[in-house]
């Protein structure tokens, strides 16, 4: 994947499938995820999950914080808690959340809650990789930082590879 932001903003990028065969997903009661805070910062900044994962959001700061969203169907307010403390939330319903402190206005991060696992968070180079996608002909969009491709259609071939590159402006 490739696209003319600073490289430093590749890894907040999420490449995924526009919709999937719904046998093709298992849901997993026992999935957790973890949004640190840290140096007052979400880490990290964005981070992708299926529905029905349980998000710890452990205060690793030396400073009190106050997690909250007011995302439609994924609103929750953690309340203020000190350093070493963790809370949890479980996002059922798929779609973008905005998360924020209370506390340090400047401190945000993105959850995006998919209702399938075909989905990837791009490394610090840009590349990604959606594994166990079934063949068939599916639409791939990219995401990053509240802006989304046009999608993009691809073919995949029965226990085959397909590359696919994205440029977000």
């Amino acid at each position: 994947m490739s696209h003319g932001r600073d490289p430093a903003d590749r890894r907040s990028s999420v490449v995924y499938l526009e919709s999937a065969p719904r046998a093709a997903f298992e849901p997993d009661e026992d999935r957790r995820a973890r949004l640190n805070q840290r140096d007052e910062r979400f880490v990290p900044h964005v981070l992708a999950v299926t529905a029905g994962t349980w998000v710890d959001f452990p205060n690793s700061d030396m400073t009190y914080h106050n997690v909250f969203s007011l995302s439609k169907g994924n609103e929750f307010n953690l309340g203020r808690y000190a350093s070493g403390r963790s809370r949890a939330v479980r996002f059922d319903r798929p779609g973008i959340v905005r998360v924020f402190c209370e506390i340090h206005s400047h401190m945000n991060a993105f959850i995006l809650v998919f209702s399938h696992p075909f989905f990837a968070v791009t490394d610090d180079s840009g590349r990604y990789r959606i594994a166990g996608v079934p063949a068939g002909a599916y639409n791939v969009i990219a995401w990053n930082e509240g802006r989304a491709s046009e999608p993009k259609s691809v073919s995949v071939p029965g226990g085959g590879t397909t590359e696919l590159d994205f440029e977000l402006r």
